[in-house]
């Protein structure tokens, strides 16, 4: 049972020993442990202060990137309406100019038709014009008095004209 119930003199003397590790613990140890735990407590709570100003930061960019994003994608849709009209707008125009062109065209192929029609009933009017005055010309040459010989000979002039 000695072992189980410290002597007197080991009791005091591992207690004088505490007390003096104690009393150098406290002097030299205590106040630089206590000033670390003290730091690194101060870094701890400014760590995540940093971190939750990053945090906050980062909601707000991503906000304003999908805000952006969202702008973005809007001027896009505008540009590309924008776009769409004005192709419709030119395409609409090249197609009446077209029809524009194509009438003018036609109008001066009618004219030049027209004149040529016109160029051609002026030559025929002049032949025949020429063909009855040698018909005219052919007959006072002859100087028929009878009528009958007179319209004989008019018959045979106008067989032997061709008309070109």
């Amino acid at each position: 049972m000695d072992l189980l119930q410290p002597a007197l003199g080991l009791f005091t003397i591992s207690f004088l020993i505490f007390i003096i590790v104690f009393l150098i613990l406290k002097k030299f140890a205590w106040k630089p442990i206590l000033s670390t735990l003290k730091e690194r407590e101060t870094s701890i709570s400014d760590s995540i202060a940093a971190a939750e100003r990053v945090k906050e930061e980062m909601a707000q960019m991503k906000a304003e990137h999908e805000h952006v994003l969202a702008e973005a994608k809007a001027e896009r849709s505008k540009i590309l309406k924008e776009a769409k009209e004005a192709k419709d707008l030119i395409i609409g125009e090249a197609k009446t100019q077209a029809q524009a062109e194509a009438k003018k065209i036609i109008n001066e192929a009618y004219t030049a038709i027209e004149n040529q029609k016109m160029a051609a009933l002026t030559d025929v009017k002049n032949q025949v014009g020429r063909l009855v005055i040698e018909v005219a010309e052919k007959v006072l040459r002859k100087e028929l008095s009878d009528k009958p010989a007179q319209e004989q000979f008019i018959k045979q002039q106008a067989e032997s004209i061709k008309l070109n």
